[in-house]
């Protein structure tokens, strides 16, 4: 605790959101986080019953789920963890999911990160959605396993459109490792569901019986 004071001492913490004076959240940003409430698709995780016209019905895994709308703080926290190395996000995305994700979703279940671009992973030099993995299995006690790899030749998601996201073999993940049968991948940012397509497919080629995903924020375009 000493050394802790210290530190702030000498470098006053800010919010992770705005700037403003306070650790990780000030009170303004905790109250303007955009939660996601209500009913939802179990299958794509969007607020409301998609029903036939659910953007994930062809997609390998069987259930997402985030606790925040990627706007507002929420989103200004996924861009502190990805782009300034603000590791403490992944604590208070991680805490978000596992304080309101549905218990049965959890059960018995492996965490696995989403394994990022390699290219982006020196970029950024971390691996944000590992550390956000950590920061969801010691609140929920459920084992991590980091089963899968990014292949080199796959592409960057981040500013490509819809269309090119989901455009079929543009993502390569290889199955690295043997998680169990029931799995949930783990990563910041649930958009199209690209991403964790590519992962549940190749999950469920090495064997896992069940892939769901859950994720810190959802976009809701």
């Amino acid at each position: 605790m000493l050394v802790r004071d210290l530190v702030d001492l000498l470098v006053p913490p800010v919010c992770l959101a705005c700037g403003a004076p306070g650790r990780d959240l000030c009170a303004a940003c905790r109250r303007a986080l955009p939660w996601l409430d209500g009913p939802r698709c179990a299958r794509c995780g969007l607020p409301g019953r998609c029903g036939t016209r659910c953007p994930a019905a062809g997609h390998a895994y069987r259930f997402a789920w985030a606790p925040l709308a990627h706007g507002g703080p929420a989103r200004a926290l996924v861009s502190a963890l990805k782009f300034r190395r603000a590791t403490a996000a992944a604590g208070v995305l991680g805490a978000a999911i596992a304080a309101t994700a549905p218990a049965a979703l959890l059960r018995d279940a492996t965490l696995v990160p989403v394994p990022p671009h390699p290219g982006r992973r020196r970029q950024r030099g971390i691996d944000h959605a590992a550390l956000l993995a950590e920061a969801v299995a010691c609140r929920t006690g459920r084992p991590v396993a980091h089963s899968l790899r990014r292949e080199h030749d796959g592409a960057h998601q981040l500013g490509a459109g819809r269309d090119e996201r989901l455009r079929a073999g543009r993502i390569a993940v290889a199955v690295v490792g043997t998680p169990g049968d029931r799995v949930v991948l783990i990563d910041d940012v649930h958009t199209t569901g690209a991403t964790l397509d590519a992962c549940a497919r190749s999950l469920n080629t090495g064997g896992v019986v069940s892939v769901g995903a859950l994720t810190g924020v959802r976009t809701l375009r």
